[in-house]
C-alpha cells in the first residue's frame, strides 16, 4: 500500500472517531503517519491504537478538541510492538535486527485463571459447533486441573506445567482450524500476507514462513476469541 492510501485511511478512521469531524494528516503529521507505514505498522494495529487513545480520552468527560492523529502515536507504536513480537517480526534499525526483552508476565496461577475465564465466556456465547464447544470445556476441565496442581509448582514440576500449556495451546489451535471454513482460513491467510508484506524482504524465507505462520495463528485465535495459554 502507498504511505498516501494508507494516510487517506488513517484519515478517514479518525474522522469516524471524530463524529466526522475531519482533521487532515498533513505536514509533519504526513510525515510521522508515513514514517508508520514504512515501519509496517498494519492498519488494523494503528485503528487499534486510535481506539485505546479515544477510549481514554472520551473517559475523561466532554470532549474539548477534536483528536489528532500525533496523540494516538504512542499507543500505536506500544501496539506494533506487541504485534511484532506476536508473531517474531524484529525490529530493524538501520538495517540491523534486534533484540527486545519479554514484557512482564503476571503470575502463573492468575494467568491461568485469565485462560479459563475467557474460554469460559467463550463458551457461554458461542454460536459453533457442539464438537468445538466440547472441546472448549474439556479444556476448561484440563486448565481447572492445571491450576490445583500447579498452585506453588517449582523447578520441574512448573517447567512440565507450562510445557503442557504449550501443547494445550496447539489443539486449541487445531480445533479452531478444525471449525473454521476453507473460505476463512484462505482469507486469513491473505490478511497475513497484506501484514506482513512491508518485512517480505527484509526477512530470511524460513523466518519469514514462520512470521507467516505465527500471524495466520493470531488472525485465528482473534476470530475465534481465543486466549494465549502459553507462558513463555
Amino acid at each position: 500500500m502507498e504511505p498516501s492510501e494508507y494516510c487517506r485511511q488513517i484519515e478517514a478512521y479518525l474522522c469516524g472517531k471524530n463524529e466526522g469531524h475531519l482533521i487532515r494528516i498533513v505536514g509533519p503529521a504526513f510525515e510521522q503517519v508515513c514514517g508508520w507505514a514504512a515501519s509496517g505498522v498494519p492498519l488494523k494495529v494503528a485503528f487499534r491504537g486510535i481506539d485505546q487513545y479515544c477510549d481514554r480520552y472520551y473517559a475523561k468527560g466532554p470532549r474539548r478538541r477534536p483528536v489528532r492523529i500525533e496523540f494516538c502515536e504512542a499507543d500505536i507504536l506500544d501496539l506494533f510492538d506487541a504485534w511484532r513480537r506476536s508473531i517474531g517480526v524484529p525490529r530493524v534499525e538501520d538495517g540491523t535486527a534486534t533484540e527486545e526483552s519479554s514484557s512482564r508476565r503476571p503470575a502463573l496461577a492468575r494467568h491461568l485463571e485469565r485462560a479459563i475465564a475467557r474460554l469460559t465466556s467463550l463458551r457461554g456465547g458461542s454460536a459453533r459447533s457442539a464438537a468445538f464447544n466440547e472441546r472448549v470445556d474439556e479444556m476448561v476441565r484440563q486448565l481447572d486441573q492445571l491450576l490445583a496442581d500447579g498452585r506453588g509448582a517449582r523447578g520441574d514440576a512448573r517447567s512440565a506445567l507450562v510445557e503442557m500449556l504449550r501443547g494445550l495451546d496447539e489443539e486449541l489451535l487445531e480445533a479452531a482450524r478444525m471449525e473454521a471454513s476453507e473460505e476463512a482460513l484462505a482469507a486469513l491467510a491473505r490478511e497475513a500476507d497484506a501484514e506482513l508484506a512491508p518485512f517480505k524482504a527484509r526477512m530470511p524465507e524460513d523466518e519469514f514462513a514462520r512470521a507467516h505462520a505465527a500471524a495466520r495463528n493470531r488472525l485465528l485465535r482473534e476470530a475465534f476469541g481465543l486466549p494465549h495459554l502459553t507462558y513463555d
